[in-house]
């Protein structure tokens, strides 16, 4: 459970958490590997890797556009799992694999945790998964010690948020504005009441994801929650760079450290 207990380790040091999200493949896994490092090396405590889908209903164009670019280069599930065992030679920074429900349906459910374990993945986000639909997933992952993260949004009742609460993994997903990604100008205040709201049923990590772009954004998110997730800001970054890795290594380096920064001091 290393997400979860990277996440309390922060809080019980009065520090809040830096979730980063890239796409797998984007725009080819050797990148990625390589991004992971500075990543992590630039502050970051978790890292998301998404596993290209060609209907990423939950994501924004720049994330539906980086997942189109890592399929045309051939990135699947094994070739991902193959290079998180290459990742895990170097680094432990725990790493959940965020993905939507069909391409590890296929995969074979047992088959896709097994698998993920073994080569050193902590924990799973699957956006399109409801929690009415959720059993059979969690059982394999509970009983192989993953994390799946649930998530919350603005609408949640108190009933759903109850009952998300008592299967939640690793941290809650709150999400900060109903739609999908994507880089977003203001930070919504809405969000504030929502996670009063949670706090009230559990004292998992809360973390906010959707739209948070800068460090403004970050700091603010922070006043609230445990951990602060950017993914769309670091997708469009490789996007613009990516036939430069050193220019890419360098702008994500100075851009993630300027948003743990504002965490440090908060």
């Amino acid at each position: 459970m290393r997400i979860e207990e990277t996440l309390n380790q922060l809080k019980g040091q009065g520090k809040k958490g830096l979730i980063i999200y890239i796409t797998a493949g984007d725009p080819n896994l050797k990148v990625t590997e390589t991004l992971v490092y500075t990543i992590a090396k630039a502050g970051a405590d978790i890292i998301e890797l998404g596993i290209p889908f060609s209907d990423p209903l939950a994501d924004g164009v720049t994330i539906q556009q980086a997942s189109e670019r890592a399929l045309k280069v051939n990135t699947n599930i094994p070739k991902i799992l193959s290079t998180i065992a290459r990742i895990r030679e170097k680094t432990s920074i725990p790493l959940a694999l965020m993905t939507y429900y069909n391409p590890i349906y296929a995969y074979g459910l047992e088959r896709f945790v097994k698998e993920s374990k073994a080569v050193g993945v902590d924990g799973f986000i699957v956006p399109d998964l409801p929690l009415e639909e959720s059993e059979e997933f969690q059982n394999i992952t509970d009983k192989t010690g993953l994390e799946l993260v649930s998530f919350l949004t603005p609408t949640s009742t108190s009933e759903r948020i109850t009952a998300i609460v008592q299967k939640a993994r690793g941290f809650i997903y709150c999400v900060s504005v109903l739609g999908v990604t994507g880089v977003r100008k203001e930070f919504s205040t809405e969000i504030v009441e929502m996670l009063e709201k949670i706090k009230q049923y559990t004292n998992k990590p809360l973390a906010i994801g959707f739209g948070i772009s800068n460090p403004e954004q970050v700091r603010e998110a922070a006043k609230y929650a445990d951990a602060v997730i950017v993914g769309s800001a670091i997708v469009k970054l490789i996007e613009n760079y990516r036939g430069d890795l050193p220019t890419m290594s360098q702008q994500i380096t100075s851009f993630v450290k300027s948003l743990k920064e504002v965490l440090i001091n908060k």
